[in-house]
């Protein structure tokens, strides 16, 4: 009977604490526009590129064709110049004349993180602009410009228009260091994907803005972030990311621990991917378990309490041994209004994200399948701390450092 009552108060407090996340979702001013700000500074664009798809010139392109009141300077890194990404830059180039383009190969490896590599490499030509000497060969001059913004994101984001001018406009507030953006999985294609979808689209960003609602934001989401070139300096550059998984986790830790802010836009950007299987899936979201593991250990292990569907299972099943009476009846009714409330809260949440376009008849088809599989994604980040990333194999260690295990 202890335990009957034991449960009873989870699936109580999880349903609870489902409906708080959702509460504060609804608070977030998402898609409303921020107006643009006097004086907003120049802005580098960084792109670690590898590879391409039907989805990536598209993405480019949206960050070029920003109506931005200052100079933009693109850089893009590749690592191999044969990669097919490059001729898309190239085309860019031509059709965005206006702009600083450069496509810079980047062979090194100075970093564990392949991504981190790139922005190291990248990051000398910062505010730097390409110069033709009077015997044709290329050279890098200093920018006159006092200040300038430094943009990182992710080849498979595209931005809505009007994006970069609402996020440098936020990063002009007094006393904040970064900005980022929530962003949603654009094409679930299968219903492996569709469990991606649930994940990222009505879940991660509500929770990340619960997780807002007790605390300042202390970690940054890496598909679209902005800060100062000197915030960038002041932190030690892309080098101290050099061997962390989570790099936009690091990024936003060192900009906090530099007793500035990281703050949300109201916009949301778009996030493509090539079609994934459920295994892919299942080791994307226990990689992330097992880096959110050790990046907050503690807010980590009670995040299980948010996962009514457990909780309210376990409850009907340790009922069902009392017989059909009120110990039956109250279980079962607590697992039908955590059923009704899930599906309502995260369908609306999804629907906020991605304004309508998320099918609620998708949701509701994938949705415990998704909540069991989160149980399981918690409990075994707890049973281990080996990943498999970009086909090696890694050992993540405090604040997600990487250790490589393939020699």
């Amino acid at each position: 009977m202890a335990l009957f009552y034991i449960l009873s108060a989870l699936a109580l407090i999880s349903l609870g604490l489902n409906l708080w996340q959702w509460l504060a979702a609804r608070r977030f001013p998402l898609h409303q526009p921020v107006p643009a700000a006097d004086g907003l500074p120049p802005v580098t664009l960084l792109k670690p590129l590898k590879g391409c798809d039907e989805h990536t010139e598209a993405c480019l392109r949206s960050w070029l064709a920003q109506e931005y009141p200052a100079p933009i300077q693109a850089l893009f890194g590749v690592k191999d110049a044969d990669d097919p990404v490059c001729e898309v830059v190239r085309r860019l180039i031509k059709e965005f004349p206006q702009h600083d383009i450069r496509l810079v190969i980047c062979p090194a490896a100075p970093a564990l993180n392949p991504k981190v590599s790139t922005l190291i490499q990248l990051e000398p030509l910062i505010g730097r602009a390409t110069s033709v000497d009077q015997d044709n060969s290329e050279r890098a001059v200093e920018s006159a410009l006092p200040e300038r913004a430094v943009v990182i994101s992710d080849a498979d984001v595209q931005v809505p228009p009007g994006y970069l001018a609402g996020a440098m406009t936020i990063l002009q507030r007094e006393g904040v260091g970064l900005v980022n953006s929530f962003y949603r999985l654009a094409n679930p294609v299968n219903r492996a994907m569709w469990i991606e979808a649930v994940a990222v689209n009505c879940d991660f960003w509500s929770q990340v803005c619960q997780s807002n609602s007790l605390r300042p934001m202390k970690f940054a989401l890496g598909a679209a972030m902005g800060l100062r070139a000197e915030t960038l300096r002041q932190v030690g550059g892309f080098a101290a990311l050099a061997d962390y998984l989570a790099d936009d986790n690091r990024l936003g830790l060192l900009v906090h621990r530099a007793g500035l802010r990281v703050e949300l836009t109201n916009a949301v950007v778009d996030c493509f991917s090539g079609p994934m299987t459920l295994r892919q899936v299942w080791d994307h979201q226990l990689r992330w378990a097992r880096t959110i593991r050790v990046c907050e250990p503690v807010p980590f292990f009670f995040s299980v309490l948010t996962n009514a569907l457990v909780w309210s299972v376990l409850w009907v099943l340790v009922a069902i041994p009392f017989g059909i009476g009120w110990q039956l009846m109250t279980a079962t009714g607590g697992l039908v209004a955590y059923a009704a409330v899930r599906l309502a809260t995260a369908w609306n949440n999804g629907a906020k994200l991605t304004q309508g376009r998320l099918s609620l008849w998708k949701i509701a088809q994938v949705l415990d399948l998704r909540d069991g599989l989160g149980f399981l994604w918690w409990l075994f980040a707890f049973l281990g701390n080996r990943i498999v990333w970009r086909g090696r194999r890694y050992r993540i260690l405090k604040e997600g450092r990487l250790q490589p295990l393939d020699r």
